[in-house]
Formats: C-alpha cells, structure tokens, sequence
C-alpha cells in the first residue's frame, strides 16, 4: 500500500519531472529555430511544414535527452527535501533508507515503461519527419544515404557493390554484380559506370563485362554499353543513412534480421539503435538512485552544489553513451556492449553513492 510518504515523493517526481520537460522543450525549440530560420526563410517552407517539423522536434529533442531531465529534476526536487530538512524527519520517523527510495523506484518505473513505449512506435515516426525535413530544407547539397563503397546481399544468390554513387545523377562507379550458387561463383557482371534511369526502372551498365565461369574455361562478354534489368532497386545502391531510427520496435527487428541475411555491413549501426531503445529507458533507475544518494544529504553549498554535481555526472553518462554508440557503428565493437557499458559504469557508481548515502 501506498503511504503519505509515498504519494508525495512520487508527486514531485513525476510532476518535477514533466515540469522540466515543459520548461526546457521550449528553450529548445526556439533555440533551435534561431538557428535554422534563415534557411527555412531562405526556402520559403510553408507554415504548416514547419510547425509539423517543430512537433516532431520536439518528440526527436525529449526522447534524446530525457535521462538528463530526469536526473536533473530527482536532484532538484530531492535536494529541496534535504535542504527543508524532510528526509532527515523521514529517516528520524523509522523509516529505512531503502524504504525512502520505494517511490523513487515505482516513479523510475513509470518513466521507464512511458520511455519505451515512446522510444519504440512514437520517437521514430518523429526522427522521420525531423530528417527528412531536415535534408530537403536545412542541409541541401549534403545527402541522406550512403554513396560511397556500398556492398550488399539482394539475396540468397546475388550480391552486388559500387564504389560510389551520386544521388543526383543516379551514377554509380566500379559497379559489380557477383552470382553464387552454394558456394560456387556462377558468373560476374562488372561495369565501369551504373546508371539508374528512373523513367523505366531499368540500368545502363558502361564498359559492360560478364564471365561466366565454366568448368574448363570461363566465357567472356562485353560490351561499351548495355541497358538491362536488375532485381534491385536503388535503395539497395544507397541506403538511407537514418532508416533503422525511422522504424518501430516490429519494423526494426524484421529490417534487421533481412540485412542480416544480405549481409550488410551497416548492420553494427542498425544494432546500436535497437539496443539504445531498451538501454536508455532503463537507464532511468540507475539515474534516478544516483540522484538520490547524491542529493539527498544536505551540504553547506546547498542546492547549487548538488545540481553541479548532477550536471556533471549527466554530461559524463550522455558523453559515454555517444562516444561508445559511435565506436560501435564506425568499428567492430560490440553494440551490445556499448550501449549497455554505460548503463553498467554507472549501475556501479549508483551502488557506492548509494552505500555512502545510507551512512
């Protein structure tokens, strides 16, 4: 059963917690269209356009950095407690220091099942909209899918490659097409230049070469140029850089699994997004006890101490899942690791501020 005690502390949580949101959103947002108001002018994007980019901002902006606005408001309103001298009378009264922390908990808990349920159907419609407004208004002449060494599995039998392919004139470089049946090379299509013609959804292949490879000798084709029909399509050339953020938790999985199968080399990528949903709402537990145990003893500095503290720690924990998010999706590392290795620095950290506090 919930006390007094625990209705008012999950109060302030959950209503410091909205409060912030409320409070920091809209800095954001207007910081963010100083910003970009020149370009949007600039392009004369209709009014409507821009509101919905702003609404899909602002999902894009809250589900980013929700674990610091929690953090900073359990300081916030825990630290208040400490410095009216409440969680001393708390304690006095009999109540255990882990008792204190059950309506931290049930409130983290909140958070976490509201974080994931955004983070896996509500985030990503809104990473869509944010980029793709993003690339056709803000950032004209920089691209959305990768253009350069590009190798993929189409399926069982077929894989293909392009060195480099410009989005604007549908050209790609060094193009080859390699036919396997089990483990033998049937045959190999290479090209010096791809070309995609939209009109028809057919390729022009330039200095055009087939070998087909035989059991005594290979046959050679070629040809300066060849129009013809591949079963692939140009998404398959160019992947969108941002795809695996725009789909939910059923769409993301089932992506993930058919490039696994293609063999993909963004596959660390996609993988680092997938883990992240789950990572970050968890995050909000060992987030939550760390502010406790940091803010609920009170200090000569006051508040202002406590909120320096929890600003730093919160820009450590953000630095840490950016930096190791990237050396996974730029590396071999493991994504499973690091997107749960700052969850686990920290859960460490939790434990020992939490020991130290219960002194």
């Amino acid at each position: 059963m919930f006390s007094i005690l625990d209705r008012y502390i999950l109060k302030k949580y959950l209503g410091t917690f909205s409060l912030l949101l409320l409070l920091f959103i809209p800095i954001g947002i207007t910081v963010h269209l100083a910003e970009k108001i020149d370009k949007i002018l600039q392009n004369e994007v209709p009014l409507v356009e821009v509101l919905i980019y702003l609404y899909n901002f602002t999902i894009y902006f809250a589900n980013l950095l929700f674990p610091l606005f929690l953090f900073l408001s359990v300081i916030w309103f825990t630290s208040k407690l400490a410095n009216n001298t409440e969680i001393i009378a708390f304690l006095s009264s009999g109540v255990s220091y882990y008792r204190f922390l059950r309506p931290y908990i049930v409130g983290a808990t909140i958070v976490c099942i509201a974080a994931l349920v955004f983070s896996m159907y509500l985030a990503p419609k809104a990473s869509k909209g944010f980029n793709e407004f993003a690339y056709e208004y803000l950032k004209k002449g920089k691209q959305d899918r990768e253009q350069s060494n590009v190798f993929t599995q189409i399926n069982d039998n077929d894989y293909i490659y392009v060195s480099y392919f410009n989005i604007t004139d549908k050209i790609g470089s060094n193009f080859t097409l390699e036919h396997f049946e089990g483990n033998k090379m049937v045959y190999k299509i290479s090209a010096a230049q791809i070309k995609y013609n939209e009109k028809d959804s057919t390729y022009s292949l330039f200095q055009y070469n087939k070998r087909k490879i035989g059991e005594n000798e290979d046959i050679l084709e070629s040809k300066p140029k060849l129009d013809t029909v591949f079963n692939f399509d140009l998404e398959d050339l160019t992947p969108v850089n941002y795809i695996a953020e725009t789909l939910d938790f059923t769409e993301l999985n089932d992506f993930i699994e058919k490039e696994k199968a293609r063999g993909s080399s963004y596959i660390n990528r996609y993988e680092v997004v997938r883990y992240k949903r789950w990572s970050l709402p968890v995050s909000a537990y060992i987030l939550t006890i760390i502010a406790v145990a940091v803010s609920s003893v009170k200090r000569r500095g006051g508040m202002g101490i406590n909120l320096a503290i929890g600003i730093a720690i919160g820009m450590v924990f953000i630095f840490f899942d950016k930096i190791f998010g990237t050396m996974a999706e730029q590396s071999d590392f493991s994504p499973f690791i690091a997107t749960w290795f700052p969850n686990i620095v920290f859960g460490i950290l939790a434990i020992y501020f939490l020991r130290n506090a219960k002194r």
